[in-house]
């Protein structure tokens, strides 16, 4: 079976107006960018799009503002998963009406120590639920942010049950072996990076691509070494690539990683609008920022853009 999904997918960020209700032209400009970078996808309203911080009503409108300034449906992943099935079978079926197919759920992540058992009956809830067999569900690993790993048995256990549903998953623990494993036992299971260091060596095993933070950045980079990973004659200019891309990840690391990245966008798009944060994330103050900017500098200075 061949992976159905694949390429880079940018995990945006979500800005929000000085009332902190979502700023949907400065969300939908920003996603045209990410589309003109490179990015086969954007994955919209998950870690990175402070998704949690946001009403169900909001996360919709949000979705629908992407698609109003005419990004395709078929290149947006919306994550509609919430600790409850029934909202998420709400957020699910919107994505459907508005002709959007392929979320990225998170499991029912309030109780900690939930069996597979108990992440399996959520998910088959939702999917039958949803009953819609154009829907493509791409599983969230996050552990350090659920407490509830996806073990390998669950994914074979919805896999066998939703062939046609259940296409792919989205890695965020940052564990290299853990994909590797997975690209092993599930041929045709599109495995994609949640962190912007590993794709070049997930691509080189077989990997689908990426879903990651830094791509709001560097996605002209990502997109070059989802092509050439495996590429001899572009092996220096892989390397260039992604040494610019750990620069990026590392400064924003740096900081809480969520702000930063924001205030880096802002940087990027010249909106210092950007930087604002929802509570519980605190915006990276005046003299952060100015750290940020002086850093950025030094990066591209060192690392001078993509190749084509």
């Amino acid at each position: 079976m061949s992976v159905s999904l694949s390429g880079v997918h940018c995990a945006a960020a979500t800005p929000v107006r000085p009332d902190l209700s979502p700023d949907l032209v400065a969300f939908a400009a920003h996603c045209r960018a990410l589309l003109e970078d490179g990015c086969d996808g954007i994955a919209l309203l998950g870690t990175t799009g402070e998704a949690n911080s946001f009403s169900s009503v909001e996360r919709r409108e949000i979705l629908e503002a992407a698609l109003k300034a005419g990004i395709a449906a078929d290149r947006l992943l919306p994550g509609t998963g919430l600790a409850n099935v029934p909202e998420t079978v709400e957020l699910t079926r919107h994505a459907l009406s508005c002709g959007v197919t392929t979320v990225v759920m998170l499991p029912p992540f309030y109780y900690k120590g939930a069996s597979d058992e108990g992440l399996y009956a959520a998910y088959a809830r939702v999917i039958e639920a949803v009953g819609d067999s154009r829907l493509r569900v791409v599983l969230y690993h996050i552990p350090q942010m659920t407490g509830l790993p996806i073990s390998h048995d669950l994914i074979d256990r919805l896999r066998t049950a939703f062939p046609e549903t259940v296409v792919g998953i989205k890695d965020s623990a940052g564990k290299i072996e853990n994909m590797e494993a997975m690209i092993a036992r599930f041929p045709g299971f599109a495995v994609l990076a949640g962190a912007d260091p590993l794709l070049l060596p997930l691509m080189r095993m077989g990997g689908a691509g990426c879903i990651t933070a830094t791509s709001n950045l560097v996605a002209r980079e990502l997109a070059f070494i989802f092509r050439h990973a495996t590429d001899p004659a572009r092996e220096a200019d892989v390397a260039a690539a992604q040494a610019r891309i750990n620069a990026y990840r590392d400064l924003s690391n740096s900081y809480v990683q969520i702000p930063a990245i924001k205030a880096m966008i802002g940087r990027r798009h010249g909106d210092a609008g950007w930087a604002r944060t929802r509570p519980p994330l605190v915006a990276v103050d005046a003299a952060g920022q100015a750290d940020l900017a002086a850093r950025l500098d030094e990066i591209d200075t060192l690392f001078p853009g993509a190749m084509a």
